[in-house]
């Protein structure tokens, strides 16, 4: 499934903090914007994850045109994340395996 949010770059001396303002205390910071751009897709995919691990509803991102501007670098961070299915499709699954012969002997 693929997230996309709104976040905000505020660029400080040392570098860019980021933050989502649809996601309560998700947020972080690069040295350079490349890495805050990483970063960022990092801690929305964890913040993401966390939410469908523990049963919680992922909030739904803002409308982008209702979000006041306040002279802040603005960007959507989008990742892919299979959480959805990975904590929430926990059935066993079968498979079957061919090993070498010498990693079955006893």
């Amino acid at each position: 499934m693929k997230y996309a949010y709104p976040a905000n770059f505020t660029k400080d001396d040392t570098g860019y903090l980021v933050q989502f303002p649809d996601l309560k205390g998700c947020m972080t910071e690069g040295k350079d914007l490349k890495e805050a751009i990483k970063k960022a897709e990092e801690a929305l995919g964890g913040y993401i994850a966390s939410m469908v691990e523990r049963g919680l509803p992922v909030p739904a991102p803002s409308d982008v045109t209702q979000i006041p501007y306040n002279a802040k670098l603005e960007s959507i961070v989008a990742i892919y994340s299979h959480a959805d299915r990975y904590f929430t499709q926990t059935k066993a699954v079968k498979k079957t395996l061919t090993i070498p012969l010498w990693l079955n002997t006893d």
